[in-house]
């Protein structure tokens, strides 16, 4: 399920209790604040005769403003990550980095399992620096010399640093 609202204290602890109370249980979950709101993702089990109380507790959540959206889980028919592998991404802001290193990779077939991104002020020069992380799923038939040198390349045209772990 997503769950995004206004950020509050307490906000977790109510979609944890709902969970609770209908007999689920927390599997996994990714969260953040962002811009004042509150951002989530989160899997979690329960028995299959609670998903009509346990959705229409959650959708109840939505009085306190918090909109709750739930996707049922299907069974996974592209194969598992085959090697998962590190990006980093460091260089001045401009507009269309995220745009071209996406490219690149969904030209090679390369999921994208996490991003996280920010902008901060360098150090000594106080100007914008973009800076992002990736876990990358990189599938057997990738070339992963040739992704390193369109990377490389990207990289040279945005006058940006990217450092590839595979």
């Amino acid at each position: 399920m997503t769950v995004i609202g206004p950020d509050r204290p307490g906000l977790v602890e109510s979609v944890a209790n709902v969970i609770t109370e209908h007999g689920g249980n927390w599997l996994e979950s990714r969260m953040s604040r962002l811009g004042g709101q509150f951002a989530g993702i989160l899997r979690v089990e329960y028995p299959a005769e609670k998903q009509d109380t346990l959705t229409a507790a959650l959708k109840r959540l939505e009085q306190q403003q918090l909109t709750v959206t739930i996707h049922l889980d299907r069974e996974r028919t592209e194969p598992l990550a085959q090697k998962l592998s590190a990006l980093e991404i460091v260089g001045h802001d401009r507009p269309g980095i995220v745009r071209e290193i996406s490219r690149v990779l969904a030209a090679c077939n390369v999921n994208v399992e996490e991003l996280s991104s920010e902008r901060a002020s360098a150090a000594m020069s106080g100007e914008m620096l973009f800076k992002a992380t990736a876990k990358l799923n990189i599938p057997k038939t990738c070339n992963v010399a040739t992704l390193r040198h369109d990377l490389e390349k990207i990289a040279e045209d945005l006058i940006v640093d990217i450092t590839f772990h595979v």
